[in-house]
């Protein structure tokens, strides 16, 4: 039986997530309990959402929107207990912000060009790479997908960025000691979908 994969929320909202793990060889568990469950699964997978309430990074809210309080406090209690206990964590998108806000680094609220194009279609963009345990050759010239309007500013402690668009926008996190990665394009939607399914599946060897 593959690693437990546990996301928080129901199901139905994150089908993409459950059969992209399913087709890495997880088995992904869904529910809306925040306390103990690092101690109960393998891996924490962070989706993607709205936008991380500002306070948490000390701003104000200028641009942020589709706000997600109860799934903020959540997942940031997931994060500490899978972070205390060593436990693999990946972030897509919206679980790149929250990792970089969970150890203390900020958000730009609003970025241009980023986003879904006006025919609701991921924008396609090559991204450049630094070593790093994530799979790929340095510098590694890779095209993902681009769906969010916010990215990492200031990143937190621990946190280096290891991808990056020609404009600078972060595209992927590693934590210096623990099994923390997050990726701020969607590899669950990527096609062709190689790329998501060699990043998942190295994660899935993690721990």
């Amino acid at each position: 039986m593959g690693k437990t994969v546990y996301i928080w929320g129901r199901a139905e909202r994150f089908e993409n997530y459950r059969l992209w793990v399913e087709a890495a060889g997880g088995r992904p568990v869904f529910g809306r309990d925040s306390l103990g469950q690092g101690a109960a699964w393998d891996a924490l997978l962070l989706p993607g959402g709205g936008d991380l309430e500002p306070w948490r990074y000390g701003r104000e809210n200028t641009a942020s929107r589709g706000l997600e309080p109860e799934r903020d406090e959540a997942e940031f209690q997931l994060l500490q207990d899978f972070t205390a206990a060593g436990k693999p964590v990946l972030g897509v998108c919206r679980g790149l912000q929250s990792v970089n806000v969970f150890f203390g680094g900020t958000l730009i609220q609003d970025i241009p060009g980023h986003g879904v194009l006006e025919d609701g279609r991921d924008r396609l963009h090559r991204v450049r790479t630094a070593p790093s345990p994530l799979p790929g050759s340095p510098g590694e010239r890779l095209t993902v997908n681009s769906a969010h309007h916010q990215a990492a500013d200031r990143l937190g402690s621990g946190l280096r960025a290891v991808q990056w668009t020609a404009d600078g926008v972060v595209e992927a996190l590693c934590h210096e000691r623990l099994p923390v990665w997050a990726v701020q394009w969607h590899p669950e939607r990527l096609a062709p979908p190689e790329t998501g399914r060699r990043l998942l599946g190295a994660f899935l060897e993690l721990g």
